[in-house]
């Protein structure tokens, strides 16, 4: 956005909200500063450049939220971190899959939910290719249901001879599957122009306090933890690494969510390791199927345009 643009939007605000939009524009100002400070912060740390044969990434998961429920699932033992080499899903795609990482591209699978990777990669830079988002939307919930990442993923694990296989989940990404706290991800909003009103957005205007957001936050972790422990149970892997390609701020420097800004508790994500055995107990349901949907409307409604 330019300057010219950010005053134009100011003056809209402010004759339709009046101080509220003077707030806000002022916020969005403040986090554009921000975003200028990526070029001096860490470039982070490149996953490949960690042995790992499957990497498992929970979207926007932060350290501290991981840390409480890693109690309860026996596979996450050890924690370490990462500084991720994004901010967002799109600059971790962007610095993750460059040419810089061909050769090894080249060898691995990439299964995902989220919707960014339309922009970045394709089936000609990875072995293999499944976007899952194109065929796996569920209006009802208002995302990419743990469970379709889950099928495609072990099916990619026993159909592939990959030296590599990321998993993109995308949770815990609100909205939260178990407590959505929203109503605007479905059809009805998708692609109308308004993004969403993600829970970040609804705390920090003061709609929703902490307590209330951090739950279901950690309800939308947990619910994909579930996944990820059956996803364990079936595919073979020595070297399983579990972890994030970004965090999300929850007010620190007055920051919400994840909007491109280097802040460390945005960069820094968990790295936890473990191994995996095929014990055969579960075969995918889902199948590909025909690309639906528009593409620019999933973005929108996920809160990344």
């Amino acid at each position: 956005m330019t300057v010219f643009d950010w005053i134009s939007e100011t003056g809209s605000r402010i004759r339709e909200d009046g101080v509220t939009g003077i707030r806000e524009s002022m916020h969005e100002f403040y986090i554009g500063g921000l975003r200028r400070t990526n070029p001096f912060y860490s470039g982070g740390e490149h996953v490949y450049n960690r042995e790992w044969d499957v990497l498992v990434l929970l979207d926007a998961c932060r350290v501290d939220l991981m840390s409480e429920a890693a109690s309860e699932y026996e596979f996450l033992g050890n924690p370490d971190t990462l500084t991720s080499v994004g901010s967002s899903s799109i600059q971790w795609m962007e610095h993750t899959f460059s040419a810089e990482h061909a050769a090894e591209m080249e060898q691995t699978v990439y299964v995902t939910g989220n919707p960014f990777s339309k922009q970045v990669v394709s089936n000609d830079d990875l072995l293999g290719l499944d976007e899952v988002w194109r065929y796996g939307w569920d209006d009802e919930v208002g995302t990419i249901p743990a469970r379709h990442i889950t099928d495609r993923a072990i099916a990619a694990s026993r159909n592939y001879d990959a030296d590599r296989l990321i998993i993109h989940y995308m949770q815990p990404h609100f909205p939260s599957v178990p407590q959505p706290l929203t109503d605007g991800m479905n059809t009805a909003t998708l692609g109308d122009g308004e993004g969403w009103n993600s829970p970040w957005h609804r705390l920090r205007s003061g709609e929703l306090d902490m307590e209330t957001v951090w739950n279901s936050y950690r309800a939308n972790l947990e619910y994909v933890l579930e996944d990820v422990d059956l996803l364990l149970q079936n595919i073979e892997a020595e070297r399983v690494a579990i972890s994030a390609d970004h965090a999300n701020a929850a007010g620190e420097f007055g920051v919400y969510g994840h909007p491109k800004v280097p802040l460390p508790v945005i960069r820094e994500v968990p790295w936890y390791e473990t191994t995996a055995t095929d014990s055969a107990s579960y075969e995918p349901e889902l199948d590909p199927d025909d690309e639906t949907g528009d593409v620019e409307a999933k973005l929108d409604a996920l809160g990344y345009l």
